[in-house]
């Protein structure tokens, strides 16, 4: 799999509504993953979206997620570049320049759905998410 970069929106407990609304305007393949398949269920939030994509025929993917319980949804900054791949030593060295004097919400590491993955702000302030696909 090559590695690709689109955005990732994040939204305030209307992500799965958002997405649909995208797949009428794109079309394309839509899934969805909620908080309580995630390993939240029974939590407040266990039916919203901790990771949706949208695939659509022209090439487009969009990614995103309803924001986090503990962390603050403020529209305006709800965008981040998403780096995506099964490419670990290129997407790591996305990441090692990418978070050089930036900073790091989410150390790059193992996390719980099996990936690699990262979350910092670079030096002029844009967010990234880094993804390494474990297969």
């Amino acid at each position: 799999m090559a590695s690709r970069l689109n955005p990732y929106l994040s939204f305030a407990g209307d992500a799965r509504q958002a997405m649909e609304f995208y797949k009428s305007v794109f079309g394309g393949e839509l899934t969805l993953n909620t908080f309580g398949e995630s390993g939240m269920a029974g939590s407040p939030v266990e039916d919203q979206i901790m990771h949706s994509q949208l695939d659509s025929p022209s090439g487009y993917t969009i990614m995103a997620s309803d924001t986090p319980p503990g962390m603050e949804h403020k529209p305006g900054t709800n965008l981040s570049v998403s780096l995506s791949g099964d490419d670990g030593g290129e997407l790591r060295g996305y990441w090692e320049k990418l978070s050089a004097d930036g900073t790091v919400s989410v150390p790059f590491e193992k996390q719980m759905w099996g990936d690699e993955f990262g979350a910092c702000t670079d030096k002029f302030g844009i967010s990234w998410m880094v993804n390494v696909i474990q297969g």
